[in-house]
């Protein structure tokens, strides 16, 4: 039987405990509608320094996963707000957060299960 969750040592917030935070930490700033954007920042702020720790555990796909979500997702919602002037741009900027609402879903499921989240191409 494999363990899904390899022992950690030393003190402080174990990465599972820290992942589920990033994750937490990006739905707050979405969930707010921006009004705590600062949460979402610490959030990539967390996952890019603590990306290094992680390499090689389940933990090192949720850090990519989460920072990847926010880089694309941040470009499409930019995109989708110099669109509204030719009045597209409402339509692609619900796309674009429904995406990142589903990936954020879809990423935190897959943590909650011991897995890494996996990308359907």
């Amino acid at each position: 039987m494999t363990q899904a969750y390899p022992p950690e040592g030393g003190t402080g917030m174990s990465m599972r405990n820290l992942t589920h935070l990033i994750y937490g930490l990006f739905a707050l700033g979405l969930l707010s509608a921006g009004f705590f954007g600062i949460a979402t920042i610490a959030a990539i702020v967390l996952a890019y320094l603590k990306r290094g720790e992680a390499a090689g555990t389940i933990y090192a796909g949720h850090f990519d996963w989460v920072i990847k979500t926010f880089w694309w997702g941040l470009l499409w919602v930019v995109l989708s707000g110099l669109a509204t002037f030719i009045f597209i741009g409402w339509i692609t900027g619900v796309i674009a957060l429904v995406w990142i609402v589903y990936r954020l879903i879809k990423g935190w499921l897959a943590l909650a299960s011991g897995q890494p989240p996996i990308a359907e191409y």
